[in-house]
Formats: C-alpha cells, sequence, structure tokens
C-alpha cells in the first residue's frame, strides 16, 4: 500500500529535505506552506498522516489539529522548534499522535512514521476481530471509535476514546502512569505524566460516575461494580 503524506511546513529547505527522504521510502508525498492550503487538501484528497509544523502563517499547527480531529482519527506527528515541555503536552493532547523537535534527523522522522503506520494498522486488525465493548453503563463501538454511556452517545477525542477502551478490555487491572502513557500516547512520548492526570480528570467530569478509581501512588483502573460487589 502507498500511504499518502501531507507535510504541512513553510520552511523550503525543510520540504524539500523532507518531501526528497519520504518519496525515497515510497510514500506519495503533499507539500502545503499553510494550514489552509492543507484544509483544502484534506477536503479534496485526504492524506493518511499529517507531518504538522507548529509555526505556520496564518491558522497556526494547534488550531489545523484540532480542526483535523473533529473529522478523523488521522495520525499526525507535530514538528516544532519549541521543546518546553508544555508544548509536547499540548501538542498530544489536542490529537497529535508523535513530537519533533527541530532539528531533527530526517532519518528519525522517517522511523517514527513507519512505527506510527504499523501502530495504526495493528489497532485496525484488533477493531476487526469485535467491533462493541461493554462495560456496564459504557458501551464502545471499536470500528467506528463512538461511545455511549447511559444509553446517550458522547464526543471523544482520539486519548479518550484510546484511554476508555484500554480500561474497559481488562477492567480491575491498576495501570500505572507509565503503562498509560506508553499504551495511549506512544513509546516515543516524552513528558509530564500529568497528562495522564489531566486526561483522566476530563473522562470524570464527562461520563458522570463512571467508576475509574485512582490507585494511589500508582496510576488508575476502571473497577467491575458487580465483581468487586
Amino acid at each position: 500500500m502507498h500511504y499518502h503524506i501531507g507535510v504541512v511546513e513553510d520552511d523550503q529547505n525543510i520540504q524539500n529535505i523532507v518531501s526528497a527522504y519520504l518519496k525515497k521510502e515510497g510514500y506519495k508525498v503533499s507539500v502545503l506552506s499553510s494550514a489552509e492550503e492543507a484544509w483544502e487538501l484534506w477536503e479534496r484528497q485526504p492524506p493518511d498522516m499529517w507531518i504538522l509544523d507548529i509555526m505556520l502563517p496564518g491558522m497556526d499547527g494547534y488550531e489545523f489539529c484540532k480542526k483535523i480531529r473533529k473529522e478523523s482519527d488521522v495520525p499526525i506527528i507535530i514538528i516544532s522548534a519549541k521543546d518546553e515541555e508544555i508544548d509536547k503536552i499540548l501538542g498530544l493532547e489536542l490529537g497529535g499522535d508523535d513530537y519533533l523537535t527541530k532539528p531533527f534527523s530526517p532519518r528519525e522522522l522517517v522511523a517514527r512514521i513507519k512505527r506510527l503506520f504499523k501502530r495504526t494498522q495493528n489497532i485496525i486488525n484488533q477493531n476487526t476481530t469485535s467491533d462493541k465493548l461493554k462495560f456496564g453503563d459504557l458501551l464502545i463501538y471499536k470500528n467506528e471509535r463512538r461511545v455511549f454511556w447511559k444509553g446517550i452517545e458522547h464526543e471523544v477525542t482520539t486519548k479518550e476514546f484510546d484511554m476508555l477502551q484500554l480500561f474497559t478490555q481488562e477492567p480491575n487491572h491498576a495501570f500505572s502512569r507509565d503503562d498509560l502513557l506508553r499504551k495511549v500516547w506512544g513509546e516515543d512520548y516524552v513528558g509530564s505524566d500529568r497528562a495522564v492526570d489531566d486526561l483522566v480528570k476530563r473522562l470524570r467530569k464527562k461520563f458522570e460516575n463512571i467508576p475509574i478509581e485512582t490507585v494511589w501512588g500508582y496510576g488508575y483502573r476502571i473497577r467491575n461494580e458487580e465483581e468487586s460487589g
């Protein structure tokens, strides 16, 4: 399969280098200099992955990431000259799947692209085996990535969905914060485990009385009330 990758970057030198490396690997590449151009491509011929610079003229990378996430779980690798931890958390919380800081090695980018495509394919393969996941008042349709709580559908982000699915597949299992970072954010995530706490907080707010328990000093689990009662 020849994957199509959209590269959103206004630095012509980086455009040329990244494009050359990706084409050499056999990918189809569309190079865009702004998020506005990228959105036009999305509506016309959506790529299978985005390589997205944060600092762009006009709409910035964060805004573009948010717009895409309202419509799709397509993988997004964020690239930025900013190396502050908060920027990494913000980029990944908004729906980015990975983060690279400039200057970066094109070989490292290619390696991360391959890993991300492999992970995406694994998720698709897992989802085709059994679509429906039921846990108490929670109903998850994995293929469609839809979530129902007490019979009402709730909009969820990519990370919210992945964490809910992980918890409900292994009820009562205590996941450490490191486990959750690795399984939900990916092996290459660099940043504070505060992102885990923030995500759990959002899930508890969105799904009132959902039985996600804090395992003090360790992490979190979802409690099967029927078994524990």
